[in-house]
């Protein structure tokens, strides 16, 4: 538990990096601020806090700030705190094929002020 809370922490420092290299390539053509009329948003925000309800990538499942899979400069720290599975190509706290009972939930959403 505390390696992944030392995880979270390390990587929060990266979250304006990786969401400023380049966002929109990922996300297709067209204003990247914008979702696409017939397709939800599928990631979080630029600018989306690391560990809120906005920090989301609803493609994979995991907090945008921490997909590998969506912001591959991300890797090397990962693999730096050996929390890394080799076999699948993502992060080891995150792999549901070696950990099936692997739960990572979305934070709520606060609501009023």
């Amino acid at each position: 538990m505390a390696k992944r809370i030392f995880i979270y922490i390390l990587f929060a420092g990266a979250v304006g990096a990786a969401l400023a290299c380049g966002q929109e390539g990922a996300r297709g053509g067209g204003d990247p601020s914008q979702p696409a009329a017939s397709e939800p948003e599928k990631h979080a925000a630029p600018g989306a806090l690391a560990g809120s309800h906005a920090d989301w990538c609803e493609e994979h499942q995991v907090p945008e700030s921490l997909c590998t899979r969506c912001n591959p400069s991300l890797v090397p720290a990962f693999k730096a705190t050996g929390d890394w599975c080799e076999e699948h190509g993502l992060p080891e706290s995150q792999c549901r094929l070696c950990n099936p009972d692997l739960r990572i939930v979305r934070p709520a959403e606060k609501r009023g002020g």
